[in-house]
């Protein structure tokens, strides 16, 4: 069964009728509306009553409407449109602090170009303040730009008072109205713009279609460059078939609008009439649920809540299988992304990091806000409660996925880099002379001096679920704890379980199979677990501390390579590229069968091998990525590097998944983190640094040895099975730890 589609404002599926005409226009009518001949003629008649529905929908004459790509490029040519047009009068610019991207970032880059803009602050509605905007008015005000409704909250903005307001003093108005056609009536007249924002897409016509309304005698200057279509204002031939289909939207919406709206406000209210008191009646105090918005001033079909200390990240991936809808947080593993219109509201935090939206469309019924109601009421009961009671789980129950308990994935939801080395340097240094590895460098694990001969080396590793099934996931999250110690050249002695379990979500044999699969891998490393810590939590986590045993002389560091030496990489990368697709539903069975074999698989073979050489430097490859463990090695050892691209194993179908937004958060933030030291060649894309930069969970070893015996080392690791093992790369020359990719 499909999920249940509540995220209305994102976007709305083609109306059958919709559908219909444009069919009929692909069929009959592909000709140029340019062109004076027949097959033009009919082309440009479809256009013209299209212009002529989209006119009606909002009270103007039909040369008011301009046909655009969507609402950005119609906002676009709104504001940039006006203000180079009447740059001679004043270069400032009102908009406010809650508007839609196509909006905000159009001002963010006109205040590079010198206009001043002031972002009006909105009441805890989220309603723009007038008496903010009457004082932010100045003689240089040439523009001012408020949606008509916000797209997340629904609040619905004066726009006629603005409108008196900008008359009053003979400043251009325009209004983002976007989300608001097809929901309540809109006339440009009584709302006195000057210019209004369209996109098709959010009433029930295609993508890639909108139109902006321009009253007659305002002066307003083209921002693209071609022929004269559109009034002169928007060059290129127009798309017949998608004009036509908003058209026949702009239709349907005026035409059932009083229906359609009394539709959606319905099952809005019934939805939110079913959350809050059944959560009430489950002991959830409501108080601890918060409407964000108007309570009437909002679009018909807008419901955004917030729910108290709930991750709506993480209630987002249990139930993204069943309902379909938005987040108003987004939750980093150093921070909470609140979004910007929250936090213009002031909502706190606590309540903002659990904000969803719902919305609701003109077809959804009853029975969807019945499930869907009870779908949020199971699944956010038990993250509003303290109870400690083991949940039981009928045996008829479908498998328990675990990534959809958790907003990250693995060793991706390491704190971002930079934030991880301002902190690690604010910590004070204590001087111990048997402190051989400590917090001042960037290695794996930290290392304490024993006797003269040995020292003891321990290290710490755990993380959220990376794969669905539980004894992967334990097998996973050992396996990476297992590579610290062999990176350091050590041999592990025991291990300790940490775990993190949310035992009011998830029933106690699911923690039973992490555990044995951890058990697998610490005996094939041939170690004991001893013991360990536990605690509840809202998401299941786990992994070990281990302990391990070197010889002082044999000590591994990621700080000692030397100029000559060759980097060998034992494991292929991208794990974290496959997990996200994992996570999505979009991986292949055979993508996922080499993630989980690649992650599950111990370093010790390689390490064992690799220890017979004259190894100078050596890491492992997880959460920082490959050019990010490189670069604390390259800089940890003041030496400049060089990898081959072509050269750098991959598991499989990386680059089609980045271009289907398979794209982990721990990735971007290793990218923006470490490109600072590295240099690309300018034939490398985006893509492929993406993948270099990948967020990886127990990847391989990285070391570096003299070149003389790298041959020896890859054969050795090729004898051994490691096919994968390959020569990657190397280290060129002193200097401030610069790689360069090639």
């Amino acid at each position: 069964m499909k999920p249940i589609y509540l995220d209305f404002n994102a976007t709305t599926p083609l109306a059958e009728e919709v559908m219909d005409l444009m069919k009929e226009a692909m069929q009959e009518d592909f000709g140029n509306p340019s062109s004076t001949h027949y097959y033009g003629l009919h082309a440009k008649e479809r256009v013209e009553k299209a212009r002529e529905h989209v006119a009606r929908l909002i009270g103007c004459y039909n040369d008011e409407i301009i046909f655009t790509s969507g609402g950005t490029e119609a906002n676009n040519l709104a504001i940039q449109g006006i203000v180079y047009a009447h740059r001679r009068k004043g270069n400032h610019i009102i908009t406010s602090q809650i508007e839609h991207p196509a909006v905000m970032e159009v001002c963010r880059h006109l205040e590079e170009g010198n206009f001043r803009i002031t972002y009006l602050p909105v009441d805890e509605n989220g309603i723009v303040i007038l008496d903010a905007l009457r004082e932010a008015i100045t003689p240089e005000t040439i523009l001012i730009t408020i949606m008509h409704s916000n797209n997340e909250t629904g609040s619905l903005q004066p726009i006629a008072e603005i409108g008196e307001i900008a008359e009053k003093h003979k400043i251009i108005f325009h209004t983002d109205a976007a989300q608001s056609a097809g929901k309540v009536e809109l006339d440009v007249k009584e709302l006195k713009v000057n210019l209004l924002s369209l996109a098709g897409h959010k009433f029930y016509a295609p993508k890639g279609v909108g139109a902006l309304f321009i009253k007659r005698g305002t002066e307003i200057v083209k921002t693209m460059h071609g022929a004269e279509h559109e009034r002169h204002l928007r060059p290129g031939t127009e798309n017949v078939v998608a004009i036509t289909g908003i058209g026949k939207a702009a239709e349907i919406a005026f035409r059932d609008l009083e229906k359609n709206s009394s539709r959606m406000r319905e099952m809005r209210d019934s939805l939110q009439q079913s959350i809050t008191p059944k959560l009430a009646k489950a002991g959830i105090d409501q108080k601890l649920i918060k409407l964000n918005g108007h309570d009437e001033l909002r679009l018909p079909n807008t419901l955004n809540l917030s729910f108290y200390r709930v991750d709506a990240g993480t209630l987002l991936s249990v139930i993204g299988d069943q309902i379909a809808l938005s987040a108003g947080a987004a939750c980093h593993s150093d921070r909470i992304e609140v979004s910007y219109v929250l936090e213009a509201m002031k909502v706190p935090v606590d309540f903002a990091m659990g904000t969803i939206r719902f919305s609701t469309g003109r077809n959804t019924t009853k029975d969807e806000i019945d499930r869907a109601a009870e779908i949020m009421i199971k699944n956010l009961q038990p993250l509003m409660t303290q109870s400690s009671e083991p949940i039981i789980i009928a045996e008829e129950q479908e498998e328990i996925k675990l990534t959809k308990y958790t907003h990250g994935l693995g060793c991706a939801c390491k704190i971002q880099p930079s934030v991880l080395e301002k902190v690690l340097r604010e910590l004070p240094v204590l001087n111990d002379p048997n402190v051989l590895v400590g917090p001042e460098s960037s290695d794996d694990a930290a290392i304490y001096k024993l006797d003269e001969e040995r020292a003891l080396v321990l290290t710490t590793d755990f993380f959220t679920p990376i794969v669905d099934e539980p004894f992967h996931f334990g097998a996973i999250a050992a396996a990476n704890a297992l590579s610290d110690i062999y990176a350091m050249g050590a041999n592990p002695l025991f291990a300790l379980n940490i775990v993190g379990f949310p035992i009011n979500r998830l029933p106690v044999s699911v923690l039973s199979d992490i555990l044995k699969g951890a058990a697998s891998k610490t005996n094939e490393a041939g170690i004991p677990i001893l013991g360990g810590h536990t605690i509840e939590d809202p998401e299941p986590k786990y992994g070990l501390v281990v302990a391990g045993i070197v010889e002082i002389d044999k000590i591994l560091t990621n700080k000692d390579a030397q100029e000559g030496d060759v980097l060998i990489l034992t494991k292929p990368i991208g794990t974290g590229i496959i997990t996200t697709a994992m996570k999505r539903g979009i991986a292949s069975e055979e993508q996922k069968r080499s993630a989980i074999e690649n992650m599950s698989s111990l370093n010790k073979q390689a390490a064992e091998i690799l220890r017979q050489y004259e190894i100078h430097s050596c890491t492992d490859v997880t959460g920082f990525g490959l050019l990010g463990h490189l670069s604390e090695m390259t800089r940890g050892s003041e030496m400049n590097a060089e990898i081959y691209l072509e050269k750098v194993p991959q598991l499989p179908g990386l680059r089609e998944l980045l271009s289907r937004n398979s794209l982990p958060g721990g990735t971007t933030n290793n990218k923006n983190h470490y490109e600072n030291f590295v240099k690309f060649a300018s034939t490398i894309s985006e893509t492929e640094k993406l993948i270099l930069f990948d967020a990886q969970t127990s990847g391989g070893l990285l070391v570096a040895l003299p070149s003389k015996m790298t041959e020896q080392a890859i054969d050795a690791c090729q004898k051994a099975g490691i096919n994968s093992a390959a020569i990657i790369g190397k280290i060129t020359s002193k200097g401030t730890g610069e790689i360069t990719v090639k």
